[in-house]
Protein backbone atom coordinates (compact mmCIF):
# COMPACT_ATOMS: atom_id res chain seq x y z
CA UNK A 1 0.00 0.00 0.00
CA UNK A 2 1.32 3.52 -1.50
CA UNK A 3 -0.08 7.10 0.45
CA UNK A 4 0.91 10.32 -1.20
CA UNK A 5 3.89 11.83 0.18
CA UNK A 6 1.94 14.90 1.46
CA UNK A 7 0.00 12.72 3.34
CA UNK A 8 2.54 11.04 4.83
CA UNK A 9 4.46 13.76 5.96
CA UNK A 10 1.43 15.22 7.48
CA UNK A 11 0.95 12.23 10.05
CA UNK A 12 4.50 12.18 10.45
CA UNK A 13 4.09 15.56 12.14
CA UNK A 14 1.55 14.62 14.73
CA UNK A 15 4.07 11.77 15.27
CA UNK A 16 6.71 13.91 16.44
CA UNK A 17 4.12 16.63 17.49
CA UNK A 18 5.14 19.61 14.90
CA UNK A 19 1.36 19.92 15.00
CA UNK A 20 -1.00 21.34 18.00
CA UNK A 21 -2.70 18.89 20.15
CA UNK A 22 -0.14 16.37 20.13
CA UNK A 23 3.07 16.48 22.37
CA UNK A 24 6.30 17.35 21.01
CA UNK A 25 9.18 14.66 20.80
CA UNK A 26 12.79 15.36 19.98
CA UNK A 27 14.96 12.49 18.68
CA UNK A 28 15.32 10.81 21.55
CA UNK A 29 11.51 10.74 22.30
CA UNK A 30 10.41 9.44 18.94
CA UNK A 31 12.92 6.60 19.43
CA UNK A 32 11.29 6.02 22.66
CA UNK A 33 8.17 6.49 20.90
CA UNK A 34 8.41 3.56 18.25
CA UNK A 35 9.83 1.34 21.37
CA UNK A 36 6.26 2.05 22.69
CA UNK A 37 5.12 0.44 19.59
CA UNK A 38 7.25 -2.64 19.57
CA UNK A 39 9.20 -1.22 16.82
CA UNK A 40 13.13 -0.98 16.71
CA UNK A 41 13.54 2.58 14.79
CA UNK A 42 15.88 4.28 16.15
CA UNK A 43 16.15 7.73 15.19
CA UNK A 44 19.37 8.97 13.57
CA UNK A 45 19.63 12.45 13.99
CA UNK A 46 18.47 13.37 10.14
CA UNK A 47 15.40 15.56 9.91
CA UNK A 48 12.59 14.33 12.02
CA UNK A 49 9.31 14.56 9.73
CA UNK A 50 11.24 13.32 6.65
CA UNK A 51 12.95 10.50 9.16
CA UNK A 52 10.01 9.36 10.26
CA UNK A 53 7.51 9.94 7.25
CA UNK A 54 10.29 6.89 5.84
CA UNK A 55 9.26 5.06 8.54
CA UNK A 56 5.71 5.22 8.36
CA UNK A 57 6.13 4.00 4.90
CA UNK A 58 8.22 1.01 5.03
CA UNK A 59 5.20 0.03 7.46
CA UNK A 60 2.70 0.74 5.07
CA UNK A 61 4.57 -1.68 2.49
CA UNK A 62 3.84 -4.60 4.74
CA UNK A 63 1.15 -7.07 3.61
CA UNK A 64 -3.07 -6.74 4.53
CA UNK A 65 -4.56 -8.73 6.62
CA UNK A 66 -7.58 -7.89 4.34
CA UNK A 67 -8.49 -5.79 0.95
CA UNK A 68 -9.15 -1.96 1.98
CA UNK A 69 -7.67 -2.93 5.26
CA UNK A 70 -4.41 -0.97 6.32
CA UNK A 71 -1.21 -3.24 7.84
CA UNK A 72 -1.12 -3.99 11.56
CA UNK A 73 1.80 -2.52 12.77
CA UNK A 74 0.91 0.74 10.76
CA UNK A 75 -2.59 0.63 12.41
CA UNK A 76 -0.84 0.20 15.95
CA UNK A 77 1.67 2.91 15.47
CA UNK A 78 -1.89 5.45 15.23
CA UNK A 79 -3.19 3.51 18.16
CA UNK A 80 -0.30 4.69 20.17
CA UNK A 81 -0.41 7.55 18.79
CA UNK A 82 -3.88 8.54 19.46
CA UNK A 83 -4.02 7.07 23.11
CA UNK A 84 -6.26 8.58 25.07
CA UNK A 85 -4.17 8.97 28.20
CA UNK A 86 -1.78 11.12 26.22
CA UNK A 87 -4.69 14.08 25.42
CA UNK A 88 -3.21 17.57 25.50
CA UNK A 89 -4.83 19.85 28.53
CA UNK A 90 -6.84 21.90 25.61
CA UNK A 91 -8.22 18.05 24.15
CA UNK A 92 -8.84 16.25 27.12
CA UNK A 93 -11.18 13.86 24.96
CA UNK A 94 -8.70 13.69 22.01
CA UNK A 95 -11.78 14.87 19.00
CA UNK A 96 -9.47 17.50 17.78
CA UNK A 97 -6.06 15.58 17.39
CA UNK A 98 -8.82 12.70 15.88
CA UNK A 99 -9.85 15.63 12.89
CA UNK A 100 -6.21 16.41 12.70
CA UNK A 101 -5.88 12.52 11.74
CA UNK A 102 -8.28 12.25 10.14
CA UNK A 103 -7.63 14.90 7.62
CA UNK A 104 -4.43 12.97 5.59
CA UNK A 105 -6.41 9.64 6.43
CA UNK A 106 -9.62 10.94 4.51
CA UNK A 107 -7.40 11.99 1.78
CA UNK A 108 -6.60 8.45 1.15
CA UNK A 109 -9.93 6.71 1.46
CA UNK A 110 -9.98 6.11 5.33
CA UNK A 111 -11.81 7.48 8.60
CA UNK A 112 -10.19 6.75 12.13
CA UNK A 113 -12.89 6.75 15.24
CA UNK A 114 -12.63 5.98 18.79
CA UNK A 115 -14.42 2.49 20.02
CA UNK A 116 -16.41 1.26 22.42
CA UNK A 117 -13.08 0.53 23.98
CA UNK A 118 -11.84 3.91 23.27
CA UNK A 119 -9.03 2.36 21.10
CA UNK A 120 -8.47 4.05 17.93
CA UNK A 121 -9.30 2.10 14.77
CA UNK A 122 -9.37 2.87 11.00
CA UNK A 123 -12.26 2.13 8.60
CA UNK A 124 -12.11 2.25 4.78
CA UNK A 125 -14.69 4.63 4.04
CA UNK A 126 -15.77 2.91 0.61
CA UNK A 127 -16.44 -0.37 2.10
CA UNK A 128 -16.49 0.43 5.61
CA UNK A 129 -13.88 -2.27 6.15
CA UNK A 130 -12.08 -1.88 9.64
CA UNK A 131 -7.95 -2.38 9.51
CA UNK A 132 -8.09 -5.10 12.86
CA UNK A 133 -6.36 -7.62 12.87
CA UNK A 134 -8.55 -9.92 14.17
CA UNK A 135 -8.35 -13.50 16.43
CA UNK A 136 -11.58 -14.42 17.13
CA UNK A 137 -9.45 -17.06 20.13
CA UNK A 138 -7.99 -14.43 21.92
CA UNK A 139 -9.15 -13.28 25.67
CA UNK A 140 -12.16 -10.84 25.50
CA UNK A 141 -12.49 -7.96 27.45
CA UNK A 142 -15.65 -7.06 30.01
CA UNK A 143 -16.94 -4.92 27.64
CA UNK A 144 -16.11 -7.86 24.73
CA UNK A 145 -18.24 -10.03 26.49
CA UNK A 146 -21.13 -7.91 27.46
CA UNK A 147 -21.58 -7.30 23.71
CA UNK A 148 -21.27 -11.32 23.33
CA UNK A 149 -24.06 -11.90 25.75
CA UNK A 150 -26.21 -8.95 24.12
CA UNK A 151 -25.63 -10.81 20.56
CA UNK A 152 -26.86 -14.15 21.69
CA UNK A 153 -29.42 -13.02 23.59
CA UNK A 154 -30.42 -11.66 19.80
CA UNK A 155 -29.55 -14.81 18.11
CA UNK A 156 -31.67 -16.60 20.50
CA UNK A 157 -35.33 -14.53 19.82
CA UNK A 158 -34.55 -12.90 15.98
CA UNK A 159 -35.26 -14.77 13.28
CA UNK A 160 -33.68 -16.53 10.00
CA UNK A 161 -33.80 -14.00 7.49
CA UNK A 162 -32.51 -11.37 10.29
CA UNK A 163 -29.44 -13.09 11.28
CA UNK A 164 -28.73 -12.84 7.76
CA UNK A 165 -29.16 -9.18 7.42
CA UNK A 166 -28.11 -8.23 10.20
CA UNK A 167 -25.14 -10.79 11.52
CA UNK A 168 -23.99 -12.71 8.42
CA UNK A 169 -24.10 -9.82 5.74
CA UNK A 170 -21.83 -7.16 7.77
CA UNK A 171 -19.89 -10.05 9.18
CA UNK A 172 -18.63 -11.44 5.55
CA UNK A 173 -18.00 -7.90 4.40
CA UNK A 174 -15.75 -6.88 7.63
CA UNK A 175 -13.98 -10.37 6.48
CA UNK A 176 -13.25 -9.40 3.20
CA UNK A 177 -15.66 -11.30 0.74
CA UNK A 178 -17.16 -9.32 -2.25
CA UNK A 179 -20.44 -9.14 -4.29
CA UNK A 180 -22.71 -10.57 -1.17
CA UNK A 181 -26.46 -11.26 -2.23
CA UNK A 182 -28.93 -12.52 -0.33
CA UNK A 183 -31.49 -15.36 -1.95
CA UNK A 184 -34.09 -14.04 0.84
CA UNK A 185 -36.78 -16.52 1.36
CA UNK A 186 -39.28 -14.47 -0.47
CA UNK A 187 -39.06 -16.45 -3.93
CA UNK A 188 -37.68 -20.06 -2.58
CA UNK A 189 -37.95 -20.84 -6.03
CA UNK A 190 -34.74 -19.38 -7.00
CA UNK A 191 -33.08 -19.97 -4.40
CA UNK A 192 -31.47 -22.90 -5.24
CA UNK A 193 -30.24 -23.95 -1.92
CA UNK A 194 -28.77 -21.00 -0.85
CA UNK A 195 -29.49 -18.17 1.51
CA UNK A 196 -26.68 -16.53 0.37
CA UNK A 197 -24.19 -16.10 -2.71
CA UNK A 198 -20.55 -14.23 -2.57
CA UNK A 199 -17.26 -14.46 -3.61
CA UNK A 200 -13.39 -13.85 -2.39
CA UNK A 201 -10.69 -12.38 -4.56
CA UNK A 202 -7.01 -14.45 -3.84
CA UNK A 203 -4.44 -12.12 -3.45
CA UNK A 204 -3.53 -13.65 -7.16
CA UNK A 205 -6.48 -12.23 -8.11
CA UNK A 206 -8.25 -15.48 -8.81
CA UNK A 207 -11.85 -15.67 -8.16
CA UNK A 208 -13.99 -18.23 -5.47
CA UNK A 209 -17.25 -18.27 -5.09
CA UNK A 210 -19.01 -19.25 -1.81
CA UNK A 211 -22.81 -19.64 -0.75
CA UNK A 212 -24.24 -20.29 2.29
CA UNK A 213 -27.16 -22.41 3.64
CA UNK A 214 -28.63 -20.48 7.08
CA UNK A 215 -30.15 -22.60 9.75
CA UNK A 216 -31.64 -20.74 12.78
CA UNK A 217 -31.56 -23.06 15.05
CA UNK A 218 -29.03 -26.29 16.49
CA UNK A 219 -28.40 -28.73 13.31
CA UNK A 220 -28.03 -32.30 14.49
CA UNK A 221 -28.69 -35.75 13.24
CA UNK A 222 -31.44 -36.92 15.21
CA UNK A 223 -34.55 -38.66 13.28
CA UNK A 224 -36.94 -36.35 13.03
CA UNK A 225 -36.63 -32.09 12.74
CA UNK A 226 -38.04 -30.36 16.40
CA UNK A 227 -39.24 -26.91 16.63
CA UNK A 228 -35.64 -25.53 17.68
CA UNK A 229 -33.77 -28.08 15.56
CA UNK A 230 -32.72 -28.36 11.87
CA UNK A 231 -32.49 -31.85 10.73
CA UNK A 232 -29.17 -32.50 8.77
CA UNK A 233 -30.37 -34.52 6.27
CA UNK A 234 -32.54 -31.66 5.42
CA UNK A 235 -29.61 -29.63 4.18
CA UNK A 236 -27.66 -32.57 2.22
CA UNK A 237 -30.18 -32.04 -0.42
CA UNK A 238 -29.77 -28.55 -0.07
CA UNK A 239 -26.45 -28.41 -0.05
CA UNK A 240 -26.38 -31.04 -3.30
CA UNK A 241 -28.35 -28.08 -4.94
CA UNK A 242 -25.94 -25.50 -4.10
CA UNK A 243 -22.98 -27.12 -5.23
CA UNK A 244 -24.80 -28.24 -8.73
CA UNK A 245 -26.63 -24.76 -9.60
CA UNK A 246 -25.09 -22.31 -11.53
CA UNK A 247 -25.06 -18.84 -10.36
CA UNK A 248 -25.24 -15.79 -12.47
CA UNK A 249 -22.15 -12.82 -11.80
CA UNK A 250 -23.32 -9.19 -13.39
CA UNK A 251 -19.79 -8.35 -12.59
CA UNK A 252 -18.16 -10.79 -14.76
CA UNK A 253 -21.59 -11.73 -17.58
CA UNK A 254 -20.98 -14.92 -16.93
CA UNK A 255 -22.34 -18.05 -14.93
CA UNK A 256 -20.44 -19.80 -12.49
CA UNK A 257 -20.12 -22.80 -9.96
CA UNK A 258 -20.08 -22.64 -6.17
CA UNK A 259 -16.72 -23.37 -5.13
CA UNK A 260 -17.50 -24.14 -1.44
CA UNK A 261 -20.41 -24.41 0.17
CA UNK A 262 -20.73 -23.11 4.19
CA UNK A 263 -23.57 -24.31 6.55
CA UNK A 264 -24.07 -21.44 9.20
CA UNK A 265 -26.20 -22.34 12.14
CA UNK A 266 -27.29 -19.86 14.77
CA UNK A 267 -27.32 -22.72 16.89
CA UNK A 268 -24.74 -25.93 17.31
CA UNK A 269 -23.98 -28.24 14.83
CA UNK A 270 -23.38 -31.49 16.37
CA UNK A 271 -20.42 -33.56 15.74
CA UNK A 272 -22.74 -36.17 14.40
CA UNK A 273 -24.25 -34.29 11.92
CA UNK A 274 -20.78 -33.13 10.62
CA UNK A 275 -20.21 -36.51 10.26
CA UNK A 276 -23.01 -38.03 9.07
CA UNK A 277 -23.03 -35.53 6.27
CA UNK A 278 -19.39 -36.21 5.35
CA UNK A 279 -20.25 -40.04 5.08
CA UNK A 280 -22.52 -38.82 2.71
CA UNK A 281 -20.94 -36.72 0.02
CA UNK A 282 -18.08 -37.95 -2.00
CA UNK A 283 -14.57 -36.85 -1.43
CA UNK A 284 -14.43 -34.10 -3.86
CA UNK A 285 -17.86 -32.66 -2.52
CA UNK A 286 -16.87 -32.91 1.32
CA UNK A 287 -13.78 -31.08 0.50
CA UNK A 288 -16.37 -28.49 -0.72
CA UNK A 289 -18.09 -28.21 2.81
CA UNK A 290 -17.33 -25.59 5.59
CA UNK A 291 -19.35 -25.15 9.07
CA UNK A 292 -19.84 -21.75 10.81
CA UNK A 293 -22.21 -22.62 14.06
CA UNK A 294 -23.30 -20.29 16.65
CA UNK A 295 -19.54 -19.99 18.89
CA UNK A 296 -17.80 -19.28 15.31
CA UNK A 297 -20.32 -16.39 15.10
CA UNK A 298 -19.93 -14.55 17.86
CA UNK A 299 -16.58 -15.03 18.53
CA UNK A 300 -15.74 -13.48 14.89
CA UNK A 301 -18.14 -10.62 15.15
CA UNK A 302 -16.78 -9.35 18.56
CA UNK A 303 -13.44 -10.07 17.22
CA UNK A 304 -13.65 -7.80 14.78
CA UNK A 305 -15.22 -5.13 16.04
CA UNK A 306 -18.60 -4.69 14.49
CA UNK A 307 -21.10 -2.72 16.02
CA UNK A 308 -24.18 -4.90 17.60
CA UNK A 309 -27.47 -5.02 15.23
CA UNK A 310 -29.71 -2.22 16.52
CA UNK A 311 -32.74 -5.22 17.68
CA UNK A 312 -29.98 -6.78 19.90
CA UNK A 313 -29.44 -3.37 22.12
CA UNK A 314 -30.96 -3.82 25.38
CA UNK A 315 -33.84 -1.51 26.06
CA UNK A 316 -33.41 0.93 28.92
CA UNK A 317 -35.09 -0.25 31.85
CA UNK A 318 -37.92 2.53 33.46
CA UNK A 319 -36.16 3.43 36.62
CA UNK A 320 -40.00 3.80 38.11
CA UNK A 321 -41.92 1.24 38.98
CA UNK A 322 -45.66 2.10 36.65
CA UNK A 323 -47.42 0.18 38.94
CA UNK A 324 -50.32 2.45 40.75
CA UNK A 325 -49.29 1.40 44.64
CA UNK A 326 -53.20 0.83 45.47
Amino acid sequence: MKFKSRNLRAIAELVIGDKEFFPYRSSSYITRFFEECDLDFVHDGSTRWNWTAERLEELLQEPQSAAHALPERFVHVLRVLMHKSDAEPDDPDRSKALEELNKPLAREGYEAFYGEDELLYIRHIGSKTISLAANPHRPFTPKEIEKRDQLINYLDKCSEDEIIEDVLLPLFRQLGYYRITAAGHKDKALEYGKDIWMRFILPTQHVLYFGIQVKKGKIDASGVSKATNANVSEIYNQVLMMLGHEIFDPETSRRVLVDHAFIVAGGEITKQARNWLGGKLDASKRSQILFIDREDILNLYIANGLPLPHKALFAKKSEFNDDIPF
